[in-house]
């Protein structure tokens, strides 16, 4: 039987997280895998103020969203329990934005060597030339199938080799070559896995979209609202500014040929009469309309005239 202490210590947990999740509905979920505590430290002073790092067991973690969805159901909480999996924890936005706490955990990456049996999380090749290792251990490139030569007292390269592969195991040759050249291939820190806003949990990726993006998108559509309003005739306020200018152009066609005017139709009218005087304001459609063709037609009448008199020719010649 748990102690008292420890029941009250689980049961404070709890209200801290319930209440964090539905007074402060804005947290990253953060992995922290291979994590230093001074990172965890010193990342925990820097947000002090702007917001609040809380980690926890998952067990500990799915039993509190348990208890905060019974109370409150609208909060999503079933939505971040569905999630929690792997070494996860929270840092909950009080006071300040989402990417400002993405910018700060940023600032908190340190390099690690590679370690015997770790995944590789990057891709690196050994560029060709000299390493700067004396000839006597050139075993650990011979166990490795790399190919070298002895320059000048020292181990070179002959060309660069694939060591590290993503998702492949560390061998101990490769953790202890990689030691002995000083190479620290892997950059450890909080990666943020997951976004919980107002009760919606969704991937970190979003935050990357940006405010261009947002805008093009929206504007497509509202694009295709208009011509799907448009299609099946029924009014949209998207696709009202269309209607309009069809049944403007409709109504200006009507009235080109007939003495009766209106004051919008009116400059219609004037261009149809006399297209040149518009010439000044938009000259290079203008010249099109009215005799932008003309060069083409000049070079269309040559070549129906070459034609001719190659026809010509043939005929006098075998006629």
């Amino acid at each position: 039987m748990p102690s008292a202490e420890k029941l009250a210590k689980k049961n404070a947990y709890f209200e801290k997280l319930i209440n964090l999740c539905v007074e402060n509905p804005a947290a990253l979920l953060v992995c922290v895998d291979n994590v230093g505590s001074k990172q965890m430290s010193d990342i925990r002073v820097e947000l002090r103020g702007k917001a609040q790092v809380l980690m926890g067991k998952n067990t500990m973690i799915r039993k509190a969203l348990s208890i905060g969805h019974e109370r409150y159901p609208e909060a999503g909480l079933d939505k971040l329990r569905a999630v929690m999996q792997g070494n996860v924890g929270f840092i909950f936005a009080t006071n300040c934005q989402l990417d400002e706490i993405r910018e700060t955990i940023k600032q908190f990456r340190k390099p690690a060597a590679a370690k015997t049996g770790q995944t590789s999380t990057v891709d690196m090749d050994l560029p060709a030339g000299p390493t700067g290792m004396d000839p006597s251990q050139t075993n650990f490139f011979q166990a490795l199938n790399i190919g070298t030569k002895i320059v000048k007292g020292q181990i070179e390269l002959v060309s660069s080799f694939p060591l590290l592969k993503t998702g492949d195991k560390i061998s101990p040759s490769t953790a202890v070559l990689l030691t002995k050249l000083g190479i620290k291939p892997f950059e450890f820190g909080m990666e943020v896995c997951m976004v919980y806003q107002d009760g919606s949990v969704f991937p970190a990726a979003v935050l990357d979209i940006k405010d261009d993006v947002l805008i093009q998108k929206f504007m497509s559509g509202v694009a295709n609202m208009a011509a799907f309003s448009r299609e099946i005739g029924i009014p949209t306020e998207a696709g009202l500014a269309h209607m309009f200018g069809n049944a403007f152009r409709n109504v200006a066609a009507l009235v080109s040929d007939i003495d009766f005017t209106f004051k919008e139709v009116e400059d219609v009218k004037k261009f149809l009469e006399d297209p040149s005087a518009f010439a000044a304001a938009n000259p290079a459609p203008i010249a099109a309309a009215a005799g932008g063709s003309a060069p083409a037609a000049k070079e269309e009448a040559k070549k129906v005239e070459e034609e001719e008199e190659e026809e010509d020719m043939e005929f006098d010649l075998f006629g």
